[in-house]
């Protein structure tokens, strides 16, 4: 995980939880929309947490103190809805993580009690625990798939026990399509409101490209520009999780070429 913080202090001043910033590195650089996971309205400062997975992501990573962006876009996408609701579970997959923590924190501020799971594959990918600790989480989960820190298992697993333990107004989740689609059927089997954020599928982030298509409710949406919240229980995930992967072997191409191009340099 590479966390990166920009100077922006327009978007600091007007950015609130669940909405997102589109940067772009250089004139030849694609448009790269991060949900923020901070922000510094003093200093005019937003900070972004995000995995190095694709050639924009890895070429980010190496970027020092100092460096300019070319363009930093923002804040865009709805924000959440935040108000008292009760008790909330809040839950990160991974890198979902820290875009959870506004959310959390908001809610918080709103008198919520809330609950935070965060899953993680391993012990060395766990992020935001103190962060959530100390200033959103009346309870907090961690879970690693093996087992070297917190619980072993989901966080699904931990959905379930709290759900036969307690009476849960709303989930908000942010994550792999795949865990937002089991929080999804949990919940829903259980009538309770649940939102998720589609925002791993976006691509330019303005409406433009339609990139980021899904179903919702039977009617055609963009996570971009309609979400990239949205109630769980009317998310066709079947389709989401088919529509993630369209441009894999164009991501995986393009990471190669750029690995080959700066071969031998610090920053792969």
């Amino acid at each position: 995980m590479t966390e990166i913080e920009v100077k922006a202090p327009l978007v600091a001043d007007k950015i609130k939880p669940g909405q997102f910033i589109v940067i772009r590195m250089h004139e030849k650089g694609e448009r790269v929309p991060l949900t923020f996971y901070k922000k510094d309205e003093k200093n005019g400062t937003v900070s972004m947490i995000f995995q190095k997975v694709g050639k924009s992501t890895y070429e980010l990573s190496t970027y020092e103190e100092g460096d300019e962006l070319l363009d930093v876009v923002g804040p865009m996408g709805t924000p959440a809805e935040i108000k008292k609701y009760g008790t909330v579970v809040c839950i990160g997959g991974g890198v979902g993580t820290p875009e959870v923590f506004p959310v959390a924190k908001a809610l918080k501020k709103a008198g919520n009690n809330v609950i935070v799971i965060s899953g993680f594959r391993t012990k060395d990918l766990v992020i935001c625990e103190n962060e959530m600790d100390k200033k959103c989480a009346d309870e907090l989960h961690i879970t690693t798939d093996d087992g070297t820190y917190g619980r072993k298992g989901f966080t699904t697993d931990v959905l379930k026990e709290l759900i036969e333990e307690k009476d849960i107004d709303l989930v908000h989740a942010v994550g792999p399509p795949i865990m937002m689609k089991i929080i999804a059927d949990i919940t829903e089997e259980h009538d309770i409101p649940t939102r998720v954020s589609l925002n791993s599928i976006m691509l330019d982030a303005t409406g433009m490209c339609g990139s980021c298509r899904v179903e919702v409710c039977g009617e055609m949406k963009l996570a971009c520009v309609d979400g990239p919240e949205f109630d769980a229980h009317e998310v066709n995930f079947e389709e989401l999780m088919d529509r993630i992967t369209m441009f894999e072997e164009q991501e995986k191409q393009a990471l190669e070429n750029w690995k080959d191009k700066h071969k031998g340099c610090d920053c792969q």
